[in-house]
């Protein structure tokens, strides 16, 4: 099954080009399915990328998926088009009444903040707390995962001496785990951040169980007993040269950045990246949508309720 966009939406013809199966809306109304809902707070600065990555991995499944994307109501997003926003997002008081298979926070370029000085950390906050009772599962990514892990649980997000950039080795600590499978023992994920949440801090929490983990950028995956709450700490969703266009931003802004590790090939800037994290963005996110949206959601989803069931530990720890 397709994912279902609208048709004007800028990712929509990249999609198209790429063979991702994209329906038309019209043509969406008139199947006699009940399609997953999946709401995206995007928080990224640059939305229309983010929403193509986004709606790409989406769009791997054999399930008919919904999107819609809501912004923040409390902060005046600079760098994408105000039409853009008014075409094809919504803001959270219109969706309040909704409920969803699915929710997907996306990283967000705060973190040198402390959380309560976000300006938008209160809509954030509701959010969080609403997605208890209206959302399946949820999927937090990068920032948004230090964001859910503090409000949540209530651990804090650690400095990084130096900010962490590039691609890295992960191990697969619990291969029973369904949000794994079909992973190999060791994986590729992108990171690119200042702060970190402590290992310790999450083994610590006694609902949190950490499935990957890497010795460079630490507890890369880990999920609530439940798995009604997912937390990614880096960017499986990110392009092959999204690294490369972050590292030229940063140089041009001055910032003197170091190259980001193990991606382009011999280290050389010049040189075409490496994408070594292809297949296992598809597999999370598949996996995401197969095992804990669409086999976990009941069908009318105003009986949405936990049913969720603890999965067996791996037998490796980080």
């Amino acid at each position: 099954m397709p994912i279902k966009i609208p048709d004007n939406l800028p990712a929509s013809k990249i999609l198209a080009d790429e063979n991702v199966f994209v329906i038309k809306e019209n043509m969406a109304f008139h199947q006699d399915i009940r399609p997953l809902k999946i709401a995206i707070f995007n928080l990224m600065p640059t939305k229309i990328a983010t929403e193509t990555q986004l709606l790409r991995l989406l769009g791997n499944s054999p399930l008919q998926v919904d999107v819609v994307f809501f912004h923040p109501e409390s902060h005046n997003s600079k760098n994408v088009p105000q039409s853009h926003l008014s075409e094809f997002y919504k803001v959270f008081p219109e969706i309040r009444n909704d409920k969803f298979d699915g929710l997907i926070i996306t990283g967000a370029p705060v973190e040198l903040l402390p959380f309560e000085e976000v300006d938008y950390w209160d809509e954030i906050c509701s959010i969080m707390e609403w997605s208890k009772s209206n959302v399946t599962t949820t999927l937090h990514i990068c920032w948004g995962a230090q964001a859910g892990l503090y409000y949540h649980y209530g651990i804090e997000k650690l400095m990084l001496p130096e900010k962490i950039s590039g691609v890295f080795k992960h191990r697969n600590l619990n291969p029973n785990a369904r949000l794994l499978r079909g992973f190999d023992d060791i994986f590729y994920i992108p990171h690119s951040r200042y702060t970190y949440n402590a290992t310790e801090d999450i083994r610590q929490e006694p609902d949190l169980d950490i499935l990957a983990f890497s010795d460079i950028a630490g507890a890369s995956i880990c999920a609530s007993k439940d798995r009604r709450k997912i937390f990614v700490s880096g960017h499986l969703e990110y392009d092959r040269e999204t690294l490369k266009f972050e590292y030229e931003r940063d140089l041009k802004k001055g910032l003197m950045p170091d190259v980001p590790e193990n991606y382009f090939p011999g280290n050389d800037p010049s040189r075409v990246p490496y994408h070594q994290w292809r297949s296992h963005a598809y597999m999370l996110y598949g996996n995401w949508l197969n095992y804990y949206v669409y086999q976990a959601t009941p069908y009318d989803l105003s009986t949405l309720h936990e049913n969720f069931k603890p999965e067996r530990k791996g037998s490796a720890t980080p």
